[in-house]
Order: C-alpha cells, then structure tokens, then sequence
C-alpha cells in the first residue's frame, strides 16, 4: 500500500489524480491523507469526488472515504476494463481534469474507449478543452495512442453545463521521445468566445489585442456558440509551432475590462515566443505521466525542455517516482529548463 501525503508540495487536487491514475494503470494501491490540505476548502470537492467515481467504474476498485470533504481515501484497482462510459461532474468543476484522470488507464487498456463527460470545459482552474485538444493531444497521439477530442457544448464556470466526448484507442506499447525545441511557429491567432454577452465586449477584446500583438484579419476570431451557452467570456491564444501547439486562455471577469483581459493575454503570449523551452508550463505539467508511462513500458530516456517548472510540475514528479520505476532530473540551464526522465537500465 502507497502511503501518500496530500499536503505536500503545492498541496492540491493533482496529487490525488495523478495517484488514481496511476494506481489504475500498475494496479498498485494507495492511501492518501490530508487531501487538498493547502486549498481554502480541503478535502473532495464535486469534481475530485467524480474523479474518484470515474475511476472505480473503470477500474472496479474498492475504496473508502469518497464522499464530499473527505481528506482521506483509501483505493485498491482492480482490473482496467475498456468501454463506453459517462461521468457527469455537476458542477461548473472540470470535466477536462475528470479525463486526465482516467485517460492513462484507458489508454493502455486492451479495446478502445468512449468517454462522455459534462460539466466545465472552460474552468480558470484546468486546462479549458482547447488546451487538450490543440496542445496535450497531439502529443499523446506521438506516443502511439490513437485519440479523438469532441466539444459538443461549452460549460464555463459559474453555470457549467459543458458537454465533450474523447474516444480513446490504445496502442500495442506507448515510444518515448523528446521534446527538445518548438520549432519555427507555422500559424498564430486569437478566438473569444462570449457567450450569453454583449457582443461588443468580443470585439474590445480581440480588437486590444490585435493593437497590442500586431494581429489582424483571420487571426482574430469569433467562433459560433449556442444560444443557451453561457454566460462566459474566454479569450484564447494558439501558436501552432513545427513540434508543439501551446494553447494560452485569459477568462473575462465581471469587473475587468476588455481591454484589461487583452493586454493580460498578450503578455503571455509574449512571454512563450521569448521563451526558448519547447513547452509551456501547464503542457510540460501534463506531459509528465504519460511520458513515465511510456519509459515504463518500453525503457530508455526522454527529454523535454520548459521555461518554467511550477510547483504542480516538481509535485507530479515525486508522485509519479512513488507509482513508477522512474526517474526525474531538473536542470536549469539560463532561463531553460531541461527534465530528463529515465527508466531503471537507463539510470547510470
């Protein structure tokens, strides 16, 4: 049994996903206390209790403690098991963390998957599904995992109501490989989406950060929403680069102004394209657990490179080394950071 402190590092819900993933996928059991101890309200919130939920029914594990503002858990996997499933968080909390929660295990289960899920898929607190489709996607499928991204509703937070679908097709044996350099940026441009809102506070914004980024034209853009979607305001940057896609989202807030929502996006933006690391942040976070699983199953090493290592990065690490054979090495080399991850027979 893995005993784990979900306190530690930067003390929130990811120590607790990455920990049921990766039970799933070793068929290692855990214990977990002190659960989002660093977090204003600790213990299960709706969407970890469905993060939970989701991986029992794909698992069969047997658990205890899984109910609202509980601060420890108990969860023994059972056997993977591929088949069309629906979580519903019920809430305006991530349904996109609700997936990354169960996509390693089904990814490496023997049949393909259909997962549905409702709920948030443009929260401030996960990776909107734009981020998962255009930038943690396609690096899985270089991995060997055939994956397929559906948004059929957006759910933004407070109101929820998202609904999104991923269709999930494993391969024989996960390859690893690096991720050293982005390459030369083949496209760059902006959406809004507006929902339920006047449609001048859209055009503000796309219109702030065209004069602040030199954008004009089909870079700037509106996508179409439902009529009952919303209220929300999500402004998103994509620079689809040669190796990577990163995926960069400011959220409007009552109170803030357009051109306030603009100028905070176009200052992230100009902070990726100065960086020289082939990942941003939140991708070189996520990157991580897969990246193990595929030097668990195949040996070696990968390397990627980062401009910045947060604390829900060195966090993940310590987790994913207690699940798996493999090691993690940071090195900071200027303003780069360069993470090398090994398997056993590579270590020396």
């Amino acid at each position: 049994m893995i005993e784990l402190d979900g306190s530690t590092g930067e003390g929130g819900g990811q120590i607790l996903r990455t920990s049921l993933a990766l039970s799933m996928c070793t068929g290692q059991p855990f214990t977990i206390e002190r659960i989002r101890a660093k977090r204003t309200k600790p213990g299960l919130m709706r969407q970890h209790l469905t993060c939970v939920q989701a991986a029992v029914e794909v698992c069969g594990a047997r658990v205890q403690g899984a109910e609202l503002s509980s601060q420890t858990l108990v969860f023994e996997p059972g056997p993977v098991r591929a088949g069309d499933y629906s979580f519903n968080v019920g809430t305006a909390g991530s349904c996109t963390l609700v997936l990354q929660t169960v996509l390693p295990a089904l990814m490496l289960a023997d049949s393909s998957s259909r997962v549905a899920l409702a709920g948030g898929t443009h929260n401030p607190m996960a990776p909107p599904f734009h981020f998962l489709d255009r930038s943690f996607a396609p690096l899985l499928r270089r991995l060997g995992v055939g994956i397929e991204l559906e948004l059929r509703r957006h759910g933004f937070y407070p109101a929820g109501g998202g609904e999104m679908s991923a269709l999930i097709h494993p391969s024989g044996r996960l390859v690893a490989f690096d991720v050293m350099e982005r390459g030369a940026t083949r496209e760059a441009y902006a959406e809004c989406l507006a929902a339920a809102l006047p449609r001048a506070v859209g055009q503000r914004e796309l219109e702030a950060l065209g004069r602040e980024l030199g954008w004009s034209g089909d870079q700037l853009r509106t996508p179409a929403l439902r009529q009952n979607e919303g209220p929300g305001n999500v402004l998103m940057a994509t620079l689809a680069c040669e190796q990577v896609s990163e995926v960069i989202t400011v959220f409007g807030e009552r109170g803030v102004s357009a051109e306030r929502v603009a100028d905070d996006l176009a200052r992230e933006v100009r902070a990726f394209e100065s960086g020289a690391g082939a990942l941003g942040p939140h991708l070189a976070d996520q990157w991580m657990l897969p990246l193990a699983l595929a030097l668990w199953q195949s040996g070696g090493m990968a390397r990627f490179t980062c401009d910045e290592l947060t604390d829900h990065s060195t966090t993940n690490m310590g987790v994913v080394e207690r699940f798996l054979p493999v090691k993690f090495d940071a090195q900071r080399t200027g303003t780069v950071w360069k993470v090398t991850v090994a398997a056993p027979q590579a270590w020396s």
